[in-house]
């Protein structure tokens, strides 16, 4: 006589093939949604409708005397070998300090329609700022420090 306590292995099977899909499924969708592609100003110019799909990353100089900065958002322009992207930043957070004239940028979001990249992420690095001075010379950090004997 089959005992009532004990589970069918069917109902097991089932369960765990029901989990199993569900955080197939999530994993996929997730990694689909968060997933941003990194593409030049030239290239993202060149892509046509694609570019108006996807989610993406595009890095340039900060075009001098193009930042307006209203509270956490900006608009500005990137340069890049020639080619010029205007950029809208909305986002939660103020832009970096490091983000000003002709420091590089990376802007993460949409294209749009209307020409202008929405960006709602922003990071900046002003490499000028960790270069020596011109009349320097670069200091090597192995022959700068004395040996101990």
């Amino acid at each position: 006589m089959p005992n009532p306590d004990r589970k069918s292995p069917l109902k097991i099977i089932v369960a765990t093939v029901l989990i199993l899909g569900t955080v197939a499924y999530l994993a996929i969708t997730g990694v689909r949604d968060n997933k941003s592609y990194y593409v030049t100003i030239s290239e993202l110019q060149g892509m046509g409708n694609k570019a108006y799909t996807r989610h993406l990353r595009v890095a340039g100089n900060v075009a001098p005397g193009t930042i307006q900065r209203s509270g956490t958002n900006a608009t500005f322009n990137l340069l890049e070998q020639g080619h010029t992207l205007r950029v809208v930043y909305n986002g939660s957070e103020p832009p970096p300090d490091t983000f000003k004239d002709d420091a590089q940028a990376l802007a993460i979001g949409t294209f749009g329609h209307d020409g202008v990249f929405h960006a709602t992420q922003l990071q900046a690095k002003c490499a000028s700022k960790y270069a020596p001075a011109a009349n320097q010379k670069p200091v090597n950090t192995a022959s700068a420090m004395p040996v101990a004997r």
